[in-house]
């Protein structure tokens, strides 16, 4: 069975957690890969348009006569290749949803997980609590355990107060998301990755975790908006889908 060192806010450890079969599975890049196309996908606006040589206005007659010019027949000044005219099979407003299901999703993040343990970028927090927001706090933290470039900190559900979400939110490079919420995409692009001890009972799906997770985010639900992201935004922005939420 699978284990990592448990650590605290210095970076100290203060213990060892046995790690579930969700971290021992095996690594499926295609996968992994075709689940971050569809999240990458499913949030795409669609909204793109073009005109079509019906949709634009003018050439109402012929340019020209059809024979005794010299020069090649045209039908209509607004034909694509005119300048001015239609767009010939350009781009128009669609849907580009890709349906994955459940257990496609289920899979894609277990084959994240088992790679980010086995490529050492776990990293977990015996607790992380903040009375008010304090970036500096958060800074310390982060380099107390070694976790640089892009960051992916997982909390078990949004606190009341959003100190912690405020806190992390104002670092360049680090992300805040939620267990329940974990998206495949945010695993693969992070650098480093910061469980909390309880965020891993949520993942693993501890009963009393899972119960008490929900309540948390009843709570906490006016405090969801407060940092759920970092300030830079995943194209995946990941990654989730339409038709649900990884993990």
């Amino acid at each position: 069975m699978a284990s990592v060192s448990v650590l605290d806010v210095a970076g100290k450890k203060v213990g060892t957690r046995d790690l579930s079969e969700l971290f021992e599975a095996e690594v499926n890049v295609p996968l992994m890969h075709q689940v971050v196309v569809a999240g990458m996908a499913a949030i795409r606006r669609g909204t793109h348009s073009t005109k079509t040589r019906g949709d634009v206005s003018g050439g109402g007659r012929k340019p020209w006569r059809q024979k005794g010019t010299g020069r090649s027949r045209q039908g209509s000044i607004r034909s694509p290749q005119w300048a001015g005219g239609g767009v010939a099979h350009g781009p128009h407003p669609r849907d580009h949803e890709m349906r994955i299901n459940k257990k496609m999703r289920k899979g894609a993040l277990r084959s994240a997980l088992s790679d980010a343990l086995a490529s050492d970028k776990l990293a977990v927090l015996r607790e992380l609590e903040f009375d008010e927001p304090k970036t500096k706090r958060a800074a310390e933290v982060l380099d107390a355990l070694e976790a640089g470039g892009k960051v992916l900190l997982v909390l078990p559900a949004p606190s009341d107060s959003g100190a912690v979400e405020k806190s992390f939110r104002n670092i360049r490079g680090v992300r805040v998301s939620y267990a329940r919420s974990l998206g495949v995409y945010e695993v693969l692009a992070a650098d480093r990755i910061v469980f909390t001890q309880a965020a891993l009972d949520v993942i693993e799906g501890s009963p009393g975790a899972r119960g008490e997770a929900k309540g948390e985010t009843r709570s906490g639900a006016r405090a969801k908006g407060a940092g759920a992201e970092g300030k830079d935004e995943a194209p995946e922005a990941e990654a989730r889908t339409r038709d649900g939420e990884d993990g």
